[in-house]
């Protein structure tokens, strides 16, 4: 979004300008733009909600609000693009429309706090300032997640495998089990580990009941490269975690054994029951996933040619692995004007070429597709989040 020093002066966030507001350049002979000179005229609201009232630019938020069966809206796209903006815009959106709801950002470059000008990193659902609507929202830190699960397997200074091990009473097969590469799972966790706990963390709201009353969970994921990540992790741990588990299985009994025999008492919280659960809940994370019921992808991109070029292979990927994607949103798009500076019509060229690009695209022209006007003003505070999903959540 442009930013406006002044965008909270007013009572609403005022939308952008018919006149030019960016660097002109009106002679040839000029090789760097000149400073900003032009000035904004500020419209009125509901001018701006007239932008982009083409049938392809309706998100279909009244099916969204009405579905049922539907709880999951994860937001995700190449990093930059607003995904948190239209993330925290579509929480607000549904806690107005009568859904008790949570935000939540799995995203390590958080960003959700500044979103709403409040603090959400306590690791605890907070209520949002603002709303008379039931709406929640909390920014997971992975690393503190991911340290957690650490700790757990590494115990006094030891390795998780050599705990694994000792709990058993077999720590004398830990070198020769070494090519086993067993304590890097444990104690080295994989790429992506991060994402899906914290993910695999919201779940434990999900379940709990004292939570069944939020009908929405709407995620903030992580740009591209990660939420990629975090699509396979689910199969990984399933298949190593499973062989940990079945090499426990194999040795329970001469465990049993030889504790008894030694009378000895098993006082350690076995390292593996981390293993088991958190294999448990990634297996929860990937059904989430892939549930074309309860659960969307919605992919956020800007109209340039890398950003679709990206969000192309998103969505590719995205289908390979059966999850349900529908919505793409293109953030930042100049809205109408009379009178365009060189700047702003090389601007709207470029983007209309991304346009056509999409439009184009054999993965993405079959997402409905949503486009949210560049607005001259910082989206940040519930009135800005409501005023921005009055624009983009139709």
């Amino acid at each position: 979004m442009l930013l406006s020093p002044t965008s909270h002066l007013a009572g609403r966030p005022s939308a952008v300008a018919s006149t030019c507001r960016f660097p002109c350049t009106t002679s040839p002979s000029v090789s760097l733009p000149q400073p900003f000179l032009c000035f904004r005229r500020s419209l009125r609201v509901s001018s701006v909600r007239a932008i982009a009232t083409t049938a392809e630019d309706v998100a279909g938020f009244d099916e969204m609000a009405a579905d049922t069966k539907r709880k999951y809206y994860m937001l995700g796209g190449k990093g930059g693009v607003g995904k948190t903006s239209c993330a925290a815009s579509l929480a607000v959106k549904f806690a107005n429309n009568g859904h008790p709801t949570i935000v939540v950002s799995t995203d390590p470059a958080h960003s959700l706090s500044d979103s709403f000008a409040q603090d959400l990193g306590g690791g605890t659902l907070v209520p949002v300032d603002g709303l008379d609507a039931p709406l929640f929202a909390l920014e997971i830190n992975p690393e503190k997640a991911r340290e957690e699960f650490r700790t757990v397997s590494q115990k006094n200074g030891g390795t998780g495998v050599k705990d694994f091990m000792d709990s058993m009473g077999l720590g004398m097969l830990v070198e020769q089990l070494g090519e086993l590469k067993l304590g890097e799972l444990l104690d080295t966790p994989p790429p992506g580990l991060d994402e899906a706990i914290a993910i695999s963390k919201v779940m434990q709201f999900v379940e709990a009941q004292e939570y069944d009353m939020f009908s929405r969970i709407v995620f903030d994921t992580a740009p591209t490269g990660h939420t990629l990540r975090l699509l396979s992790l689910p199969d990984f741990l399933d298949a190593s975690i499973g062989k940990i588990l079945k090499l426990k299985q194999k040795l329970s009994s001469a465990t049993s054994a030889i504790k008894s025999v030694l009378g000895q008492e098993d006082t350690k919280k076995d390292a593996s029951d981390k293993l088991e659960q958190l294999r448990e809940r990634m297996v929860k994370v990937r059904e989430l996933f892939r549930d074309t019921e309860s659960t969307e992808f919605v992919i956020v991109t800007i109209p340039t040619v890398m950003a679709v070029s990206e969000s192309s292979r998103l969505c590719s990927s995205l289908k390979k692995e059966n999850v349900p994607v529908k919505r793409l949103i293109v953030n930042q798009i100049l809205p109408p004007s009379s009178t365009d500076c060189k700047f702003c019509a090389m601007k709207r060229k470029d983007q209309m070429r991304a346009l056509e690009m999409i439009h184009n695209d054999p993965e993405l022209m079959s997402l409905k597709l949503i486009k949210a006007p560049l607005v001259d003003v910082e989206i940040r505070g519930v009135p800005a989040l409501r005023f921005m999903g009055d624009m983009v959540w139709k």
